[in-house]
């Protein structure tokens, strides 16, 4: 059965708009409260305060909007390139506000626009296995078109997350939600890329690995 049959392009659309919100909707709500404590308050350490709050939800916001653009947006045309370098920027913005640290290792260069948003993705993704907090390291190694992406969750209590295996797979199971949503868009990411993504753990580090479809089923077969 295919990925479309499964999920309605609608309910896609309406589920991964709905991920995107979840990010954005922490920072946004505490500009309100900041604002509302300016409406009410003549205390001027409460106005400091209020001014900081917004300050750095305004960062945070904007760092995660720029983000979304870039992971599930449509960025640039059909058969678009994007600058790895763009993709660091967003990347390490968006990490300020997470627990994890990000090593992005990854050499600027230009990739097609479906293999970066694959790394953006991945990158949410290597999050859940290391809740918290740690460092992630980012790499993308080997000649076009397929280069290896590589990252590297490591972590006190790391963990390959919870059904991410079969959702990069295209496999739904019973109940698909916002949260799921993002797993599944990164292995039809994957797909049509052309690559096929290993999760492994060694020790405290879970490896998410997104290689050239062809040369991961050879694997396969070798083992």
């Amino acid at each position: 059965m295919s990925d479309l049959a499964k999920l309605e392009a609608l309910d896609f659309a309406a589920l991964l708009c709905s991920r995107v919100c979840h990010d954005i909707i922490s920072p946004v709500g505490a500009i309100t409260n900041g604002l509302e404590v300016l409406d009410e308050e003549n205390n001027e350490e409460m106005k400091a305060f209020a001014f900081d709050l917004i300050r750095k939800s305004a960062r945070t916001a904007s760092s995660k909007l720029q983000f979304a653009r870039l992971a599930f947006g449509a960025a640039g045309s059909v058969g678009a390139e994007v600058d790895l370098g763009d993709a660091e920027t967003v990347a390490k913005r968006y990490m300020e506000s997470e627990k994890a640290d990000v090593d992005w290792q990854a050499t600027r260069r230009l990739l097609p626009k479906n293999q970066v948003k694959l790394l953006l993705n991945l990158l949410l993704i290597s999050l859940q296995a290391v809740p918290r907090g740690g460092r992630v390291v980012v790499r993308v190694e080997g000649d076009l078109p397929y280069p290896v992406q590589r990252i590297e969750a490591t972590g006190a209590a790391s963990r390959i997350p919870p059904r991410v295996a079969e959702l990069l797979a295209g496999d739904l199971g019973d109940h698909v939600d916002a949260h799921a949503i993002q797993p599944y868009y990164a292995g039809a990411l994957a797909r049509a890329a052309g690559l096929a993504i290993e999760i492994s753990k060694d020790g405290d580090t879970v490896i998410f690995e997104a290689k050239a479809a062809v040369t991961a089923a050879e694997g396969e077969r070798a083992e």
